[in-house]
Order: C-alpha cells, then structure tokens, then sequence
C-alpha cells in the first residue's frame, strides 16, 4: 500500500470579523519541513509584513537577518527549555506561556481558514485517490471551489 501526501501552506490577509484572505498557497511535500518551504517560497515575497508564526519558524539568524532587510516582523511562540535552575525556569515558563497564548490567539483565524477550507470541500478525505497526479487534481479542485465560494460569498 502506498501513501500520497500533501501539506497545505497559507499566508493571508487578516480580516475583521470573518476569516483571513489567503495571498499566497503552496502544497508541498509531507516530509518537507514548514520553516524550509516558508523560506524557500514566501519570504522573498513578504516586505512590510508581520507574521505571526508557530514554534517550528524559530530559526532567529534568518529572521533577523529578514527584518532587517525586509521591514518584516517575525513573532512565534516561545520554545521550552531545559537544564536551567528551577526557580528561574519557573518564571520564564510563565512568561513563555503567556507570550504563546497570545500568538495563537493571533494566529486562532489562519486555524479557522484551514478548518473551514476542510469542511467546505472535505479536502482532507482523498481515500480513492492512487496517484500523485490524482492527489495534486483533487487538491486543487477543492481549493478552487473554496476560493470561488470564498470570493463569491
């Protein structure tokens, strides 16, 4: 038995009260990491922005070499450490905790475009599908019905 996958990236546009406005979609590999495709796909597109972004986009050189040269603002959750003394790992986690639960609540609507992109078409459900090309045509079906109701609706 073989398996075909796909991961689905987004940068969009944030919009009040109601679900973000993708600018940009990339599938890429499963076994591709998201900070490589981040970096490889958008960042030379992204000038003047803030992104607000999961742990696993905490690669601080390139983006601070990115804000720099871009004017482009990278905020991520906080990644946990170990082997620190207890007291002081205490009231950094503590800070880290809260500074995370802000960027998610920031980043709550990208979460809500992909939950609503799923029910809408059911993307995720491909299990006839026996081909990459099989996979890349259902994939893209079911985006283009969702950006056609998007836009339309």
């Amino acid at each position: 038995m073989y398996y075909f996958g796909l991961k689905l990236h987004a940068v969009a546009f944030r919009r009040k009260g109601t679900i973000p406005f993708p600018k940009m979609l990339i599938l890429s590999a499963t076994d591709e990491n998201d900070s490589t495709v981040f970096k490889r796909e958008y960042v030379g597109n992204l000038n003047n922005r803030e992104i607000y972004a999961d742990k696993i986009y905490s690669d601080i050189p390139f983006y601070k070499e990115t804000q720099e040269c871009k004017k482009t603002l990278a905020i991520y959750s906080c990644k946990s450490y170990q082997r620190r003394i207890p007291e002081v790992t205490k009231r950094e986690k503590a800070a880290r905790d809260l500074f995370s639960t802000t960027v998610s609540k920031v980043r709550q609507p990208i979460e809500a475009l992909f939950n609503w992109l799923n029910e809408k078409t059911d993307i995720q459900r491909a299990m006839k599908v026996r081909f990459t090309s099989g996979l890349l045509v259902h994939t893209m079906e079911k985006i283009a019905i969702a950006l056609i109701t998007l836009i339309f609706n």
